[in-house]
């Protein structure tokens, strides 16, 4: 059986790291824990879990990090983690059979990152990231902030997921890291540009973050993945100002990289709905409970927008044009997808009162 080692940069974890090591310590075969300066009891957890620490001078340089972490990384393959990601006990399962089959022609394994989730915990934003890599194969990471692991070889997509379990965000951390890089001359690349305005953005420095994402969309450089994303999250700006042309201009500039996508057809119909134009507004969700999620899925995507959610807005149009008979197939819909969603239980009592059943 191959061995693993688990390889992690951590500072001042103590909230979410025993939580993160006790998922998956007895199943890695090592585990590297670089500090970058902590000053709570990270380290004291880490000791628990006889983890090899090394201290690390912080330069603003994520990648440098995680480079020295792979560097005392000694087994066949290595994991990363942050430390705010766990394995459920149904991935535990499955990393475990994993480990049992790995095959030595693959250089590198990746899962599925369950990055966000609804009030009802419902996964609403998933994505693929390259998580066990050969560490024969010296793969390096890049980037000082959104960091990223450049694979050449094979890879193999597994169906295992890492929850991330969130608990503080990183406030202008990576907003100051990517200033202090421009003031010293540093010229962002199309992947950093997409990072720091998305950054400005997360942190409501909306009228820089606009300008900044509008030069990444005007840059021919750059995933496309990231262009769909900076389009639905200028989108959002001008929903939430209700400013719905605007809106629409960059739902349907989405469209240049891509075929339709459920999300935005969600945000069109809701620019309609908010307008009162709910025949509008039924053909865009219409289509999102048609459109097919895109074929790759390392993109990012939000299942609601072609489940429940489109339903759940095709009830309230048509029964607002009157027709409760297409409305309350559409909250039956709704309810298949996601019965505990409490605007969907509130439709089911609502339609029960009418004597639906």
């Amino acid at each position: 059986m191959f061995t693993i080692s688990l390889c992690m940069i951590v500072k001042n974890e103590e909230d979410v790291l025993e939580k993160c090591l006790s998922s998956i310590s007895d199943i890695v075969d090592e585990i590297i824990i670089v500090d970058t300066g902590s000053t709570d009891k990270t380290k004291e957890i880490a000791k628990k879990y006889k983890c090899k620490i090394y201290d690390f001078k912080w330069i603003n340089d994520f990648s440098a990090a995680r480079n020295y972490s792979f560097s005392k990384a000694t087994s066949d393959y290595i994991l990363w983690l942050d430390a705010d990601d766990i394995f459920l006990e149904e991935d535990r399962d499955k990393f475990k059979k994993l480990k049992k089959t790995i095959n030595n022609k693959v250089d590198a394994y990746s899962m599925f990152y369950n990055y966000a989730f609804d009030e009802d915990e419902n996964v609403i934003l998933r994505f693929r990231r390259n998580r066990i890599v050969k560490r024969s194969k010296n793969y390096l990471w890049h980037g000082f902030v959104h960091e990223y692991i450049s694979i050449k070889g094979n890879v193999n997509n597994t169906d295992i997921c890492i929850t991330h379990n969130r608990v503080h965000d990183s406030g202008k951390r990576n907003i100051n890291i990517y200033e202090q890089k421009i003031a010293e001359g540093y010229t962002l690349d199309a992947r950093d540009t997409y990072y720091y305005a998305k950054e400005l953005f997360d942190n409501e420095l909306y009228e820089k973050s606009l300008i900044i994402f509008n030069e990444f969309l005007d840059n021919k450089e750059g995933w496309i993945e990231d262009k769909i994303v900076a389009c639905g999250k200028i989108a959002d700006y001008y929903t939430s100002e209700k400013k719905y042309l605007q809106c629409r201009k960059y739902c349907f500039k989405s469209f240049e990289y891509d075929l339709p996508r459920g999300e935005f057809c969600c945000r069109l119909g809701l620019s309609y709905f908010n307008e009162n134009e709910y025949k509008k507004a039924i053909f865009w969700y219409d289509l999102a409970t048609k459109v097919q999620k895109p074929s790759s899925d390392w993109g990012f995507i939000n299942e609601s927008d072609y489940t429940w959610l489109p339903h759940l807005q095709l009830c309230i149009c048509y029964y607002r044009l009157g027709d409760k008979e297409k409305s309350y197939r559409h909250h039956k819909k709704s309810y298949e997808y996601n019965k505990d969603n409490k605007y969907i239980q509130y439709n089911n009592k609502f339609f029960q009162s009418l004597g639906y059943e």
